[in-house]
């Protein structure tokens, strides 16, 4: 997704997480070749979620990858003021497969 991927995360009341990134440098797609590697950079899924220490879990009820549908995305993480630092496990990430194994860092500030 690059250093400085833009999205958000949104946690509901009721106990919903609603999350989006999109990769830095995305430009509008011309053909449908295009339009299909911009799902490379591009990450999206809700569910159920719990938050027990710096643990995040969240059941994965809808996802733009359906092979994350009924499972559970589980990340490390750590609020730092209006920020929330979220590390994922190593894995190998279906949008990017060829990178092999890697690790995600992301920084969401709170909307103001």
């Amino acid at each position: 997704m690059g250093v400085h991927p833009t999205g958000c995360v949104t946690f509901t009341p009721e106990g919903s997480a609603y999350v989006w990134l999109t990769g830095e440098g995305r430009t509008p797609a011309k053909t449908d070749q295009e339009r299909a590697a911009l799902l490379n950079t591009l990450s999206a899924y809700t569910g159920t979620c719990s938050i027990e220490g710096e643990t995040w879990t969240t059941q994965i009820e809808v996802a733009l990858n359906p092979e994350w549908v009924a499972t559970k995305q589980i990340r490390n993480v750590k609020l730092e003021g209006d920020r929330l630092v979220v590390l994922t496990s190593w894995r190998v990430m279906a949008n990017w497969a060829d990178k092999g194994m890697t690790r995600s860092v992301v920084t969401f500030e709170r909307s103001k």
